[in-house]
């Protein structure tokens, strides 16, 4: 029987919490450490069920595990808050360890037949309900750990980035189980021969795999030429200080030195015009004719720029709509993109993938006090309003999917960008927030996933952080130093064809999210019969 003492219990949960830390992207980016961060954890699971122990200890091991992971991992956020740093930490490590629980007590209930086939669904499920729900943080996705080793995941266009998810708990599983029988039961290694080979092919093959898709895979030759700014600008002393129109010469100054004849867009940062106005008043505002004036002398360039941009309605809207002060009616705050294309016609898109604290409040539609607690970094605080689905922009005869900030780590969002026709995708960004820390680094490598998942190249312009080039692949061909002012000029190709993945979404999410929550029902439905049989 496997037996584990109580003292080791606890640190095999450290044990599982480090490696998953270890192997993360630039807080140890020891990648092939996922393979083998979850097998403590098992092994916990495992001991806990054998011996009948009570199961609230699968969940206080978990837990323990979950929080080293999420601080590990994601410790810059206290750079930005305290508060929402301690939120993050506390409500997504819970989260992680439910659904950890949810997998025991499923096993528990339904016995040896599901064994640890359970773990991939409720997982998986777990994830992709994290992607839609109010509390949604899916930074931490398994499938992420891979956003540096992009030769590893060429076959992310086919299953998106919870395919990795499934690759990971898969080895996990594999192994652990190897390691049950070898250590704790002392079969010799030949006894695992069926498990050994099946570990190896299922590491091995999406490697090759991938090898081949990037190796073969060649970009279609229809180039446009961008420039992405990175102005640098401090967001904490001087963004939502300074003039606007210094912050903004200080852009088109650096946008002069790289727009050439043959430049098709040039790319800001969010929030580039950090003071907030009314989107039907552009037009009217001083800096608009300044905007105009310096665009000009690109020729045939558009600009695409990050904004912080307010509207009015005469009803409420949605919940981010607020009375209006000294009047009737109401007005809405967003984090917008703004192009201003060839022809000097002007479009705005709302950010959709909001963030906790800062651009919204969690279950204020229920609980509206809860827009007091908001986090103000600058700009605007509470919750914003939004697009009601993904859009897409067009100009310069080519169709683009603008992603801010956030919005760069939801797969099937983006990807339904992809289907509505987006040639090439652009991330405007603010990175600043977390300062020199591991925070900017994860988050321009998510871009290089959706490169991936989608077959579209991407044109990155953050404020501080990385500005970059991404191509088809996944290559970052080329970047900005950190807190450097800076601009790029280069090229992407533009690309029509769907991947499966783009026509497909999160299929994969949906199918396993079914499957667990059908588990779950008759896991319960076995807990409740013999209460009603006696």
């Amino acid at each position: 029987m496997l037996k584990i003492t109580r003292p080791q219990r606890y640190l095999l949960s450290i044990l599982s919490g480090i490696l998953m830390v270890l192997s993360f992207p630039y807080t140890g980016s020891l990648t092939p450490l996922i393979f083998i961060s979850w097998i403590p954890l098992l092994l916990i699971e495992r001991t806990i069920s054998t011996n009948n122990y009570r199961s609230g200890k699968v969940f206080v091991h978990a837990y323990i595990t979950f929080l080293i992971y999420n601080i590990g991992t994601t410790w810059w956020i206290w750079n930005a808050s305290a508060g929402g740093a301690l939120m993050a930490f506390i409500l997504n490590a819970l989260l992680m360890a439910i659904a950890f629980y949810l997998f025991h007590f499923i096993k528990k209930k339904l016995g040896k037949k599901v064994g640890y086939i359970v773990l991939p669904l409720v997982w998986i499920g777990f994830e992709y309900l994290h992607y839609y729900w109010e509390l949604s943080w899916p930074w931490l996705s398994l499938g992420n750990a891979f956003s540096i080793r992009t030769t590893w995941i060429q076959w992310y266009e086919f299953t998106g980035s919870l395919g990795g998810t499934l690759w990971v708990l898969s080895m996990n599983i594999m192994l652990t189980l190897i390691v049950e029988q070898h250590l704790f039961k002392k079969q010799p290694l030949t006894s695992t021969k069926t498990l050994l080979i099946s570990a190896s092919l299922t590491l091995i093959c999406p490697l090759v795999i991938s090898a081949y898709l990037y190796s073969s895979y060649s970009e279609e030759n229809r180039p446009i030429e961008v420039v992405l700014l990175q102005p640098n600008i401090d967001p904490y002393n001087e963004k939502f200080s300074a003039s606007l129109e210094s912050q903004l010469t200080k852009m088109f100054d650096l946008a002069d030195r790289k727009v050439t004849s043959n430049t098709s867009i040039v790319i800001a940062p969010e929030t580039a015009i950090s003071w907030s106005f009314y989107e039907e008043d552009l037009s009217r505002l001083p800096f608009y004719n300044m905007l105009l004036t310096r665009k000009g002398k690109w020729k045939n360039a558009s600009l695409l720029t990050g904004a912080s941009t307010v509207r009015f309605f005469e009803t409420k809207h949605s919940r981010a709509s607020q009375p209006m002060e000294g009047g009737p009616g109401f007005v809405e705050s967003y984090n917008s993109s703004m192009l201003i294309d060839e022809n000097n016609e002007t479009t705005f898109l709302h950010k959709s993938k909001l963030v906790l604290g800062v651009e919204k409040l969690p279950f204020s539609d229920w609980f509206p006090f809860l827009e007091q607690l908001s986090i103000e970094n600058g700009g605007t605080s509470g919750t914003l309003g939004i697009e009601e689905e993904p859009q897409v922009l067009k100009t310069n005869n080519f169709v683009f999917a603008p992603l801010i900030c956030y919005e760069s780590i939801y797969g099937e969002f983006n990807s339904e960008q992809i289907k509505k026709g987006a040639e090439v995708i652009f991330v405007i960004t603010n990175d600043g927030w977390w300062g020199d820390t591991p925070g900017y680094k994860q988050h321009m490598s998510f871009s290089r996933i959706r490169a991936i998942e989608n077959r579209r190249s991407v044109a990155r312009s953050a404020n501080t952080g990385t500005s970059c080039i991404i191509n088809q692949r996944g290559d970052v061909v080329q970047q900005t130093e950190y807190w450097k002012e800076s601009a790029i000029n280069g090229k992407v190709n533009l690309n029509k064809n769907i991947t499966i993945y783009s026509s497909t979404g999160d299929l994969l999410g949906k199918t396993f999210t079914i499957m667990a929550g059908l588990l779950v029902l008759l896991s319960l439905i076995k807990s409740i019969k013999p209460l009603t049989t006696k």
